[in-house]
């Protein structure tokens, strides 16, 4: 990967997208049982050929069209062709598309497990975690370094044995760490399904050639001391974070969320450093319910364009709409209704912080002050406002959606209402199965789409719980 030309920066959730680190789902993904399902995260099992021929190679596809289309385009009969058996989308296999613009982190990983050194000390350091005997240690140790990396990531070795748990969350490769600006925030999971996944991310930052120099910008955070004794019940002052609570949104402004993964010890220690080392002189700390229906922030809302934002209403000032609902049920709906804080923090200032009544006053602000927006600032919202619409269609990510560039962004296919109001607000809605083709045949160039929502194939990676926002870790995005 030595020709990689070594750029990393992000200052914005829309900049048009040009380096992103993914990973494809898994052998260790069709070993989800419904037992350990919620022990990993999982609020079902998923079919494991769906979620990949007919759902995540898409989005590959789509990304390589967008990001790095000399490797994909004219090759799409040859690469689907049923012979090659998907060696195309496998980072083991030496057909893999090894591309330097949408890269994978099992490519990185066995990049540096060929150093003998880092291979010895990070199967020491997995065994150590997930409590292998020597034997076993010793064994891992005769492993290539590509037959390592897919064991580490999938749980089995290479006699498809079972060494220990999969790690089926790395999928969602925003929650490893986030870049803001040239730093890189690595995470600290709350979960110990994750505890593996932080270690190999942890290895690959500091280790890999293509993040060498920036090795002084890695911000690790360490617990408060002595957290080690404080009760279960007082969890949510030891220190955990996940990347999907962190969002860069321009040059001098970060919102931090507290959340079921992320804690307010977190968010207190992020604010602190990010102003210590002059990275942003604002933080914004979004505190939501520590609900599993919303998990991080990015789950309640995200950006389309520099005006136009995607975000669960019930943060809203605007009521949540219901269509032939009785007056108990109403009642009972809104007695369900949950409340958010927000908190600003500014470098200058920090004793005052200036608190925001809802999610849209918020991200209003954003617009106008942050982004300088002359434009009307426009909010569509999740399953188009309506209730039960609007629940359903938040829980399979209708407000988690990535950006391509400003206004072109990525969500699934199943979230009707959520497409319709994205329809109402003037963009145009595509099938990416469509948009594929159209970009093989030559009849749409991805630098022509403008203003669009591009429906994902989805029945089984919804089942996961997380979006195309989750499932992308930007590393570097044009400047706005």
């Amino acid at each position: 990967m030595s020709s990689i030309q070594q750029s990393l920066f992000v200052n914005s959730e829309i900049g048009t997208l040009k380096r992103l680190l993914v990973h494809s789902p898994d052998s260790g993904l069709g070993k989800v049982v419904p037992s350990k399902a919620q022990d990993w995260l999982f609020e079902d099992i998923v079919h494991l050929d769906t979620i990949r021929k007919d759902e995540y190679d898409h989005y590959t596809k789509i990304l390589l069209y967008f990001l790095d289309p000399e490797i994909i385009k004219g090759k799409l009969k040859s690469i689907d062709a049923v012979e090659n058996k998907r060696n195309f989308y496998k980072p083991e296999h030496p057909d893999f598309f090894r591309s330097d613009k949408v890269i994978e982190l099992q490519w990185l990983l066995s990049d540096i497990l060929s150093d003998e050194n880092i291979k010895s000390k990070l199967v020491a350091s997995v065994c150590a975690i997930e409590g292998c005997t020597y034997i076993t240690q010793k064994k891992l140790l005769s492993y290539n370094n590509i037959e390592l990396a897919k064991t580490f990531i999938s749980g089995s070795n290479i006699e498809k044995n079972l060494l220990f748990a999969p790690i089926p969350n790395f999928i969602f490769t925003r929650d490893i760490g986030i870049i803001i600006k040239d730093h890189v925030l690595l995470n600290k999971p709350a979960k110990k399904a994750r505890t593996r996944e932080a270690l190999l991310a942890k290895y690959i930052f500091f280790n890999h050639p293509f993040f060498i120099s920036y090795r002084e910008n890695i911000i690790e955070l360490s617990d408060s001391h002595f957290s080690f004794l404080l009760p279960k019940e007082e969890d949510d002052k030891k220190i955990t974070l996940e990347g999907g609570d962190i969002m860069v949104v321009s040059d001098d402004h970060l919102l931090v969320g507290i959340s079921e993964r992320t804690s307010s010890e977190a968010a207190a220690k992020i604010t602190s450093t990010i102003f210590e080392k002059g990275i942003m002189n604002k933080v914004t700390i979004i505190k939501i319910p520590k609900k599993r229906d919303y998990m991080h922030i990015d789950t309640v809302f995200t950006q389309v364009k520099k005006n136009v934002w995607v975000m669960l209403g019930n943060f809203s000032r605007k009521a949540v709409k219901h269509e032939d609902v009785d007056v108990v049920e109403r009642a009972l709906e809104i007695k369900k209704e949950e409340k958010i804080k927000i908190l600003q923090f500014h470098k200058k200032n920090p004793d005052t912080p200036v608190s925001f009544e809802s999610l849209e006053d918020l991200l209003y602000d954003i617009s106008k002050t942050d982004l300088d927006c002359k434009e009307e600032i426009k909010f569509i919202f999740s399953g188009n406002n309506e209730f039960p619409y609007n629940a359903r269609e938040q829980w399979t990510d209708s407000c988690n959606l990535l950006a391509l560039k400003e206004g072109v962004v990525l969500g699934y296919d199943r979230n009707d209402k959520t497409s319709e109001a994205f329809q109402e607000a003037g963009f145009k809605i595509v099938y990416g199965k469509d948009l594929i083709q159209q970009f093989e045949d030559g009849t749409v160039k991805p630098d022509e789409i403008k203003d669009t929502l591009i429906l994902m194939p989805s029945a089984e990676l919804s089942r996961a719980r997380g979006g195309f926002h989750c499932m992308s870790m930007p590393i570097l995005r044009e400047s706005l």
